[in-house]
C-alpha cells in the first residue's frame, strides 16, 4: 500500500460523501417552505440506499466481469470473492477504491431530485432510484470506467461528465416531462426558503468537489494537482460569468445566480479536469456557463417542462458542454495516459468525435431506459401527489413534518377558519329552525 495515495483517497472519499448533505442544503434552500423537509430527506436518504445497493449489486455490475461491454456480472454480489486488500495500479487497496466509487453512486441520483421537488410521491422516487441505479448508473460506470464499450472506443471522462452529470441531467428532464408541471408553474414565483442555505450548500459542494475531481487521479500526483487547479479556474470563471451576465441583463447581481454559475463551472470541468490546461479550464467554464444560462433563460420557458431547480439546465447542459469540449482541449502534455490530443492541440477530430459520440450515446441510453422504468413503474406506484397534497406541501402530506413553524401555523389557522365557517353555518341553520318553529 502506498500510504500517501491511500490517505489522499480516504480524504477524497470523505469529501465526496460531504457533497450529498451539501446538495440537500442547496436544494432545500431553493424550494418553498412547504417542501423543505421532503426535498432534504429525498436527497439525504440516498446516502443509506445507495450504499446498500452498491455493496449488494453496484460494485459487481460495475467492476466484475463484462457482458457485451455494457455491464458487469453478479458474481461479486455482496462483495463475494472480492479481495479488498489487493492493490490497484496506484497502490491503494481495492476496498478503498470501492469506497471512493461508492460515494459517486450516492451523489449522482441525488442530483436529479431537484427537478421533481414539490410534486413527486416519495415512494415512487425511492423505487425509481433503485431501478435507475441498477439499469442505468452501474452500466454507465462499467462502460466508461471499467474498460467497457465506451472506454474501449477511446472515450475519456476523468471524473464523471457522462457517468454522473449528463446521466443525471437527462434523467431530471425525462422525469420532469412525465411528472408534469407544478399546478401554479409560471403563475406564482417560488419564494426560496433560505438563500443563505443555498450559499452554504454551494460552498460545501465546491469543497467536496475537490475530492470528486482531484481524487479521481487515484493518487497524490501531478494529475491530481492539475485537476485541483483546473477545477478552481473553471469554477471561478463560471461564477463571475453568471454574475456579469446577470448585471448586464437584469441590472443587478443575485446570490442565487452566483451560486448557480458556480455549480455550472464545477459540472463542466468534471470530465476534463485531469486532461486540460489552465486556459482550457477557463474556456470550458466560460462557454458552459453561457450555454446553461441561455438554456435556462430562453429555451426552458419555451419547452414547458418544469425542471423545478434546473437540474438539467445546470448538470445536463454544462455536463454536455464539458464532455464535448474535453475533445477540444485535452492534452497529452497534461496527462500522458491519454492516447490522443484534443482538436486544439493538434489531435485532429478523432477525440472530439469520440467525445461527441459518447455524449449522444449517454443521452440516448439514459432517455430510453428512463422511459421504460417510468412507464412500468407507474403501473404499480402512483407517480405524483394529488393537487390537495401539493397545495398543502409535501412536508406535511408525505412526512407529517415541517421545517418552518409558520407553515404549521398557517395550516392550523386555515383549519380553525374552516371549522369556524362550519360552526357559523350550523348555528345559522339552528337559528333558522328556531325561527320557523316559533
Amino acid at each position: 500500500m502506498n500510504a500517501a495515495n491511500s490517505t489522499f483517497l480516504v480524504l477524497s472519499s470523505i469529501l465526496v460523501l460531504f457533497m450529498t448533505p451539501g446538495l440537500a442544503f442547496f436544494y432545500g434552500g431553493l424550494v418553498s417552505k412547504r417542501n423543505v423537509v421532503n426535498t432534504m430527506l429525498s436527497v439525504f436518504m440516498i446516502c443509506g440506499l445507495a450504499i446498500l445497493l452498491w455493496l449488494a449489486f453496484g460494485y459487481s455490475l460495475s467492476f466484475s466481469g463484462d457482458l457485451g461491454g455494457f455491464v458487469g456480472n453478479l458474481r461479486a454480489t455482496w462483495l463475494h470473492g472480492v479481495d479488498l486488500t489487493a492493490l490497484t495500479a496506484t497502490k491503494i487497496p481495492n476496498g478503498l477504491y470501492l469506497i471512493f466509487q461508492m460515494m459517486f453512486a450516492i451523489i449522482t441520483p441525488a442530483l436529479f431530485v431537484g427537478a421533481v421537488v414539490g410534486r413527486i410521491r416519495f415512494k415512487f422516487l425511492l423505487t425509481f432510484i433503485i431501478f435507475w441505479s441498477l439499469l442505468i448508473y452501474y452500466p454507465m460506470v462499467h462502460m466508461v470506467w471499467d474498460n467497457g464499450l465506451l472506454a474501449k472506443l477511446g472515450v475519456i471522462d476523468f471524473a464523471g461528465g457522462t457517468v454522473v452529470h449528463i446521466n443525471a441531467g437527462i434523467t431530471a428532464l425525462v422525469l420532469s416531462a412525465f411528472l408534469g408541471a407544478r399546478h401554479k408553474y409560471g403563475k406564482d414565483a417560488t419564494q426560496h426558503y433560505n438563500i443563505l442555505w443555498v450559499l452554504l450548500g454551494t460552498a460545501i459542494l465546491w469543497i467536496g468537489w475537490y475530492g470528486f475531481n482531484a481524487g479521481s487521479a487515484l493518487a497524490m500526483n501531478d494529475i491530481a494537482i492539475q485537476a485541483f487547479l483546473t477545477t478552481t479556474v473553471a469554477t471561478a470563471t463560471s461564477m463571475m460569468t453568471w454574475m456579469v451576465v446577470d448585471m448586464l441583463t437584469k441590472g443587478k447581481p443575485t446570490l442565487v445566480g452566483v451560486c448557480t454559475g458556480t455549480l455550472c463551472g464545477l459540472v463542466a470541468i468534471t470530465p476534463a479536469c485531469g486532461y486540460v490546461t489552465i486556459s482550457g479550464a477557463f474556456w470550458i467554464g466560460l462557454i458552459a456557463t453561457l450555454t446553461s444560462y441561455g438554456f435556462i433563460t430562453f429555451i426552458k420557458p419555451r419547452l414547458g417542462i418544469d425542471d423545478a431547480l434546473d437540474a438539467f439546465g445546470c448538470h445536463g447542459v454544462s455536463g454536455m458542454v464539458g464532455s464535448i469540449m474535453t475533445g477540444l482541449f485535452a492534452s497529452k502534455a497534461v496527462n500522458r495516459t491519454i492516447s490522443l490530443n484534443g482538436l486544439f492541440y493538434g489531435g485532429g477530430f478523432k477525440l472530439f468525435g469520440l467525445q461527441l459520440l459518447a455524449t449522444i450515446f449517454t443521452i440516448g441510453f439514459t432517455t430510453i431506459v428512463c422511459i421504460v422504468i417510468i412507464v412500468l413503474l407507474k403501473r404499480v406506484i402512483r407517480m405524483r401527489v394529488d393537487e390537495q397534497e401539493e397545495e398543502l406541501g409535501l412536508d406535511q402530506g408525505e412526512h407529517g413534518e415541517v421545517a418552518d413553524y409558520t407553515v404549521q401555523m398557517s395550516h392550523d389557522l386555515t383549519s380553525i377558519q374552516h371549522h369556524s365557517d362550519e360552526f357559523r353555518g350550523q348555528l345559522a341553520q339552528l337559528l333558522d329552525k328556531q325561527q320557523r318553529f316559533r
